[in-house]
């Protein structure tokens, strides 16, 4: 690595546009790391208020992926679809460090409802033979998806059809004539079924959403590195913030024993403080259990129990640096 490499800073990608960059600056904002346009919307290039050795690129979802996978960009928020699709050697060249829960759709493969008898992959085999048979050509499948739809097809054994690659609104090819069935992208399945489409039921090829992602191609200096583990330690903290609740139960000495074993196996929980003189154990647990956790701590015996949210939750270790640190190798 040169020397201007090792002393670059931390490039991060981010959408330009749409609900993808509204939901990006949403989560940015929530773990403490507010984004910011130079010169407004129109500039393609901000910060991170507050965090050193960090350039933001404003670029679309697809561009992202290709800074990605050429080492651009460090970090990155794309679409998995887009990741998948656009780079086959994904696994070997990026990190996907953490989903985001935005951006949610699934790429799938949807045929006329008219086909009733097609309701798996399997069928989709037949159907495919039969065609040419009756029509001289094989069967057409549109897509913006070909890399995804080539490799699908192939693990279910279908090989007698031919791409369309789609530029437009894909769900609309079949009414048109320009293919017999799509692999498309979708959310609620509400565009597919307009246009008389339904999805296989072993159809769903990618269940995607946005991800935070690594690139092991970008040059990982010193300043990068930095603040990189300063970003994700912000993101873990929140998230953990987020998914989980502080519990604090005032309970009898004879009850306060059981609280470590027994909440761990069966709520998840972890025991923060135990204090045996004082009648109370504090507790984490994750927020789906609080009821569950809450009302067996009263079962104890506990004359009070207090369920509180925390804004964030640092910890010395943290399982986002370390995923990157594996997957970049020292420095």
């Amino acid at each position: 690595m040169s020397g201007a490499a090792a002393d670059a800073p931390l490039i991060l990608a981010v959408p330009s546009k749409g609900r993808l960059q509204e939901n990006a600056f949403g989560f940015f904002k929530r773990a403490g790391l507010p984004l910011s346009q130079g010169r407004g919307a129109r500039d393609y290039r901000g910060v991170i208020a507050g965090v050193p050795d960090v350039e933001v690129l404003f670029l679309s979802a697809s561009e992202i992926a290709r800074e990605l996978a050429q080492g651009g960009a460090h970090l990155g928020i794309t679409g998995e679809d887009l990741i998948r699709e656009s780079i086959p050697d994904a696994d070997q060249r990026l990190e996907l460090l953490t989903p985001l829960g935005f951006g949610a759709a699934n790429v799938v493969v949807a045929v006329p409802q008219a086909w009733i008898d097609v309701r798996r992959m399997a069928d989709l085999e037949d159907v495919a033979s039969v065609f040419r048979t009756r029509h001289g050509h094989k069967m057409r499948v549109a897509t913006k998806y070909v890399n995804l739809t080539r490799a699908f097809f192939a693990q279910h054994g279908i090989g007698d059809y031919r791409i369309v690659e789609s530029l437009g609104a894909t769900e609309g090819a079949p009414a048109s004539g320009a293919a017999e069935l799509i692999v498309d992208i979708t959310t609620t399945g509400a565009t597919l079924a307009a246009n008389a489409l339904k999805v296989i039921d072993d159809g769903v090829m990618l269940k995607s959403e946005a991800n935070l992602v690594a690139s092991s191609a970008a040059p990982w200096g010193d300043r990068a590195r930095r603040a990189a583990r300063a970003i994700l330690a912000r993101i873990a903290a929140e998230e953990e913030a987020r998914t989980s609740r502080e519990v604090v139960a005032s309970l009898p000495p004879a009850a306060l024993a059981a609280v470590s074993g027994e909440a761990a196996e069966r709520f998840a929980a972890r025991v923060l403080q135990r204090d045996e003189a004082a009648g109370v154990a504090a507790l984490q647990c994750p927020a789906s259990q609080i009821f569950s956790l809450s009302e067996w701590l009263v079962g104890l015996g506990a004359s009070r129990v207090a369920v509180r949210p925390n804004d964030y939750v640092f910890r010395a270790s943290n399982a986002l640096v370390e995923r990157l640190e594996r997957r970049i190798g020292p420095a």
